[in-house]
């Protein structure tokens, strides 16, 4: 898995994709196309280790990605109910193939959340200070956050891993559920607060570039600075919808209609931004990438 002195990959890249059926891993695809990359959708459950095996003797990758998991449908409140099927997938399940990829000396990419943090006195919102990679998880709040911080703590000790923290994924596909813009379109009511977030379709081609750079260790998988639900929405109606009006309500409000609190929070994307430097700061990233290609209102 070399690199050649010019840092062209010294073998054909082959990658192994689980989460065919997902919203991230079904972009993967796409773009591998795109590249002319050869890949393959594994088809083992994640927590059967024979399987994850098999896949990897058929497939004879070159590395491997993991953008399965269970989010929770329709929301991460389902996994407050299913708790066994959520540790059965995100902890058993991720656990077990990053341990097969280790003994077969493969390097595992694997989208994995920045929902386990939350402003806190050292990281106050407003301030500028983000969550770095190192940091501990502060945020415990909903058993979705709770099982994907132990995994992280786990994963930090298998060399071959490199853990992306997604955080309220956005996309220029604006008619798919799971886009955070979709969502937050369609509510009754939204809340205000700044956050960091990740636009899809300009960090998943660095993700797959991190792959050919062999990059492992947590990372802070976010465009730099913050953007409030607010101000994504004022964009929506500057580009999509002049006559959009949404209504906000507090924290307090939300949590009695939701069951488990949610993450709000900045994390400090330098790390990224000094492997990346033509990373886009996320407001220029949500006009670059998702509004302007989707504008609907005459440009003025």
């Amino acid at each position: 898995m070399g690199a050649t002195a010019n840092g062209s990959a010294a073998q054909p890249l082959k990658f192994l994709i689980y989460g065919r059926t997902g919203w991230i891993g079904g972009l993967l695809g796409k773009l591998c196309e795109a590249q002319k990359i050869d890949y393959v959708y594994g088809s083992g459950r994640l927590q059967n280790r024979a399987s994850l095996e098999a896949d990897i003797e058929s497939a004879q990758p070159t590395h491997v990605f993991n953008a399965a998991g269970v989010t929770g449908r329709p929301n991460v409140d389902w996994c407050e109910s299913h708790k066994v099927e959520t540790i059965r997938t995100n902890v058993v399940g991720t656990l077990t193939l990053a341990d097969v990829c280790r003994e077969k000396g493969l390097v595992l990419i694997n989208y994995a959340t920045g929902c386990i943090f939350e402003y806190d006195a050292a990281h106050p919102l407003g301030s500028g200070i983000g969550f770095k990679e190192e940091d501990t998880p502060n945020f415990i709040g909903s058993f979705y956050s709770k099982t994907k911080a132990m995994v992280e703590e786990l994963l930090k000790n298998y060399e071959n891993v490199c853990t992306l923290r997604v955080r309220m994924p956005i996309s220029s596909d604006l008619s798919n559920p799971r886009n955070f813009i979709t969502k937050i379109a369609r509510y009754e009511k939204v809340v205000n607060i700044p956050n960091s977030m990740t636009i899809l379709d300009e960090l998943l081609p660095i993700s797959i570039e991190m792959a050919k750079r062999n990059l492992t260790g947590i990372w802070n998988f976010t465009n730099p600075g913050v953007v409030s639900h607010n101000e994504i929405l004022e964009m929506y109606r500057e580009y999509i919808d002049p006559n959009f009006t949404w209504t906000n309500f507090t924290l307090e409000e939300q949590a009695k209609v939701i069951i488990a609190p949610r993450s709000n929070n900045e994390l400090d994307a330098t790390k990224l931004k000094e492997e990346f430097p033509e990373l886009l700061s996320i407001k220029d990233s949500l006009i670059e990438h998702v509004f302007k290609p989707n504008r609907k209102t005459p440009v003025a």
